[in-house]
């Protein structure tokens, strides 16, 4: 028995001991190769010594204080370490606990931003369908994760619409090409601010490559810039999340250095700390500061645990690890590696439709039919079968379903610790193959 309320109501899950590097150790004493990092969020692998040191010696000096009084050297610190190193234009970062709130946060920016500059009626938010940015009722609402927002549809904010997402795999048409289906999915954005009325619109949110919904899907080319110029024409916020995908995640700190444009807002989590201590943050331009600066001067949203010390200190150890180990040049060789192990286990797998990713953040789609791209039938839980099976096999790896429209089709993605090996990452691909071979069989039983 267990008074914990797990995910799983009625199968409480294993106990977790210990980890080391790209292992976990159950009670048992089984290893298993964490290959998704969590949910792409142990980017150092488990139990890094330089940041369980930076954060012990934090918390026997000053665990946390409340900003209302203070602020503290982890705190501007690592404030300083990530506008550095952000895109040009970038002036601020505020930091959270969590990646829903950082949402929650840069939604209350973007209200906030518009109140000081005299246009309270800009209310509407544009996001994109097979999205997610959060688990509370703000993010949720932005998110285009229909089986996570369906129970809780009645209390999602009104204020919110979704466009087609950039997804060529589904939705590009055999007539164009690859930029100039980017081009076309872009210019939904400006159908629907002008369906709106732009002098009503006040963000568009979008990941910038999209996580666990769709599976590590990249933009086409030309779509992020193209979204740039019609943000620019109608006066709309450009709200980049990155909580999944940045970090270093996809071979650079922030994956919208790789689209080349520059959003007026970023959140980041995941990767941010590494999992060491529960902390996330916004990131916002010198012109949503500045209204705010010059405005009303105070920051109309506020946390118990925002610019926690201790978790700042552990992010601030985590990123100066990544520079220092010069990971991220490692993130884009082995992903290009594991991108290669991957398609050449997968590519002709007859239930492989699509094989996608960038730096260490890969996903396999599954389908019934590759020629047809038909899903399996929901009912048959492929993606969880394959879950378990690799778990069983001593590989984690994350699965999601919804894939291809909210409600049907599967993908597994992969997101391991940036110190992973190339041997390591074949043994992900081996386990990985004999997991979908022994789903299969199981789902058509």
């Amino acid at each position: 028995m267990t008074s914990f309320l797990h995910r799983r109501v009625s199968a409480p899950p294993t106990i977790a001991l210990r980890g080391e590097g790209v292992y976990l150790f159950d009670a048992a004493g089984k290893r298993y190769l964490d290959a998704s990092g969590g949910a792409a969020v142990a980017c150092l692998g488990h139990s890094h010594p330089a940041v369980i040191e930076a954060v012990i010696a934090q918390l026997r000096t000053l665990p946390s204080v409340h900003t209302s009084f203070f602020t503290t050297r982890p705190c501007e610190e690592l404030a300083d370490f990530l506008v550095e190193r952000a895109p040009r234009g970038i002036s601020h970062f505020v930091a959270v606990s969590d990646g829903s709130v950082a949402v929650e946060t840069a939604l209350k920016l973007v209200r906030q931003y518009w109140l000081e500059c005299g246009q309270p009626q800009r209310r509407y938010v544009i996001s994109r369908k097979q999205s997610y940015h959060g688990n509370t009722l703000g993010a949720l609402s932005v998110s285009g994760n229909e089986q996570r927002r369906a129970p809780y549809a009645p209390l999602l904010n009104s204020s919110v619409t979704h466009i087609d997402p950039c997804f060529a795999y589904r939705h590009q048409r055999p007539d164009e090409t690859l930029a100039e289906y980017g081009v076309r999915a872009a210019n939904l954005l400006e159908e629907e601010i002008v369906r709106l009325g732009p002098e009503n619109v006040g963000a568009f949110f979008a990941e910038t490559v999209v996580g666990a919904t769709a599976g590590c899907v990249e933009a086409a080319p030309h779509y992020f810039r193209r979204v740039r110029e019609i943000c620019n024409q109608y006066g709309v916020l450009l709200v980049l999340d990155e909580i999944m995908c940045g970090m270093g995640r996809t071979g650079t700190l922030f994956a919208c250095e790789q689209e080349e444009v520059i959003p007026d807002l970023i959140t980041v989590a995941k990767g941010l700390g590494g999992g060491y201590q529960p902390i996330a943050g916004v990131l916002l331009s010198q012109p949503v500061h500045d209204a705010i600066a010059l405005g009303s001067k105070v920051l109309a949203n506020g946390h118990t645990y925002m610019g926690h010390a201790a978790a700042c200190a552990a992010a601030l150890a985590v990123q100066k690890t990544i520079e220092k180990e010069d990971l991220l040049a490692r993130v884009r060789t082995l992903g290009s590696s594991f991108g290669n192990k991957l398609r050449s286990a997968f590519a002709s797998h007859s239930h492989v439709g699509d094989i996608r990713g960038r730096g260490l953040f890969w996903a396999i789609e599954l389908v019934a039919d590759r020629e047809t791209k038909a899903t399996f039938d929901p009912a048959a839980r492929l993606s969880h079968h394959i879950k378990e099976a690799a778990q069983a096999g001593g590989m984690l790896c994350y699965p999601a379903s919804g894939t291809a429209d909210g409600e049907r089709g599967d993908h597994i993605l992969f997101a391991p610790p940036y110190i992973i090996t190339d041997n390591q990452l074949d043994d992900v691909v081996s386990v990985a193959a004999d997991a979908l071979d022994f789903a299969l069989k199981h789902v058509r039983t």
